[in-house]
């Protein structure tokens, strides 16, 4: 069976998770979900990047010690996990999971052993937002960072580079050949474009004293550390067991060395990253690379990028924060999963607030999938005591719902192939519009009215094509909302012959 290995990017534990990055892990894990039931072999990895100047700079700002920040953080991470309802397989932690250093190393080393490392002295405009130098060209007019408008620090020193350039023709030729898919398109013609203008080699260790002693040492070379971004891109094969023993590794063999899909989903600010210097250093290393780049814009909030503290910047001013346990804490997990991928398009900010996660939870999950399992259910028990009747004939309406629902999984297939979460959710949502529509066709009230209405074919071919629909929209509905999806094939499933009766599954969250 094909392997389908998906990952999220790993964020700086400097503070606490914020709703921009909750999107990313809610996506990742609507791919897992997907591919299991469907049937595929799937593992979902996320974890934190600890190894930064970021987190340093953090820590000291605090008065703490780094590593109790960055354990104390990176807990707040990995406990997304049951608010967010996520479903990975494993959570590394560079600081923490031995897999890491070992796996660092051997990727290191065998960069070296192609040629790619040089030692020279660099000067340099660096975001310690970003962790990455920017020529002055890349930067706003006034000299600022463009996603965080900070202004960089000049820094000066000796550090080992990477031969980026080397790979520059390599990389155009397998992004256009499609061997390495980024999508969606403006992205993919944004990577062609960064590379055709040219691509500079970068430097990959910093001194051990402007990284305060934090990181990774530079194998054979103490007194550098391994930049934070070689670091932590590694952590998609370290995970896996690279350069530790042969049992250590198996999982590396299964799920990055074999024949299966290798996916990345990352955010727009840090494409060129996993696009143009993951691939190069695989490369190098004589590795193989991923399958799919699938790049999501920002989400925003009153038109400000979300940050982790209120208390940031970026580019248009002072940055906003969400904390994704706390709106869960008073929304639930079904409107929040629910909001992150029923309204945020493919290409594009999308802002965020409460007032719209509300309307949108209270249209669709209470008024929409709650009410039409209501409905089904006590008609079902109204008219037939509760027992689903076996169709013996076909009506126009009952023949249109069942073949909507036919046609739901592969849309539902072929959204999410195209990296389109809100027309993948908008598949799903069709089965409630195409199920409304037939109750308003059929009208099995007054069916249930007439002479010999107990006998009435068209009755029991309605409410079968009913409760049907409302399976389907439960088993289409598991990658998306696993635990309302569960509620809803367990309300729509007979016990003893019968259905259970009916109750609220979504509470109304506004006045």
């Amino acid at each position: 069976m094909s392997t389908y290995y998906v990952t999220t990017t790993i964020p700086y534990v400097n503070a606490r998770p914020h709703l921009g990055f909750a999107l990313e892990l809610v996506q990742a894990d609507v791919l897992a979900r997907h591919r299991r039931t469907r049937g595929g072999a799937v593992r979902f990895l996320s974890g934190t990047d600890e190894n930064s100047l970021k987190n340093v700079l953090a820590a000291e700002n605090e008065g703490v010690d780094v590593q109790d920040l960055v354990d104390r953080n990176a807990a707040a991470f990995a406990e997304l996990a049951a608010p967010l309802a996520l479903s990975f397989d494993d959570f590394i932690r560079t600081s923490r999971d031995p897999r890491h250093r070992v796996g660092v190393e051997y990727l290191w080393r065998r960069c070296a052993e192609a040629g790619d490392f040089y030692r020279k002295e660099y000067v340099g405009l660096y975001c310690v937002g970003c962790e990455a130098f920017f020529a002055e060209s890349e930067l706003t007019e006034d000299g600022r960072c463009p996603d965080h408008g900070t202004e960089p620090q000049q820094v000066s020193e000796e550090n080992w580079f990477f031969r980026l350039s080397r790979y520059q023709e390599q990389l155009r030729e397998l992004i256009t050949s499609g061997r390495l898919r980024i999508e969606p398109e403006s992205r993919r013609n944004e990577v062609l474009a960064l590379i055709d203008s040219g691509l500079r080699d970068f430097s990959v260790s910093r001194s051990r004293a402007r990284a305060r002693g934090w990181g990774i040492p530079v194998p054979g070379d103490e007194e550098q550390v391994v930049y934070v971004w070689w670091d932590a891109l590694g952590n998609y094969v370290t995970s896996l067991g690279l350069g530790g023993s042969e049992t250590d590794a198996e999982a590396y063999r299964t799920w990055w060395a074999g024949d299966g899909e290798r996916v990345h989903l990352v955010g727009k600010g840090v494409l060129r990253f996993h696009a143009v210097y993951w691939p190069a250093m695989l490369l190098s290393a004589g590795l193989p690379l991923p399958t799919r780049v699938l790049v999501h814009d920002y989400l925003t909030v009153s038109g400000r990028k979300i940050s982790k503290s209120a208390a940031g910047t970026c580019a248009s001013g002072p940055a906003a924060s969400v904390d994704p346990a706390e709106l869960v804490s008073r929304f639930g997990t079904d409107a929040v999963r629910w909001w992150l991928l029923r309204e945020v398009p493919r290409v594009g900010d999308a802002d965020f607030t409460e007032e719209r996660l509300i309307a949108r939870a209270d249209a669709d999950l209470a008024g929409g999938f709650g009410n039409l399992v209501h409905r089904v259910v006590t008609m079902v028990h109204r008219y037939r005591d509760g027992v689903v009747p076996t169709a013996t004939v076909s009506t126009t309406a009952t023949s249109e719902l069942r073949a909507v629902c036919a046609r739901a999984a592969g849309r539902v297939d072929a959204a999410l192939d195209a990296f389109d979460y809100r027309a993948a959710a908008a598949a799903v949502w069709t089965l409630v519009e195409e199920a409304n529509r037939c109750i308003d066709r059929t009208r099995p009230w007054e069916l249930a009215k007439a002479e010999h209405a107990d006998a009435d074919p068209r009755l029991d071919a309605s409410l079968a094509a009913l409760v049907a629909a409302c399976r389907e929209v439960g088993e289409q509905l598991r990658p998306f909302l696993p635990d309302a999806a569960q509620r809803i094939v367990v309300r729509c499933t007979p016990v003893d012959g019968r259905l259970p009766k009916s109750e609220p599954l979504f509470a109304r969250l506004g006045g």
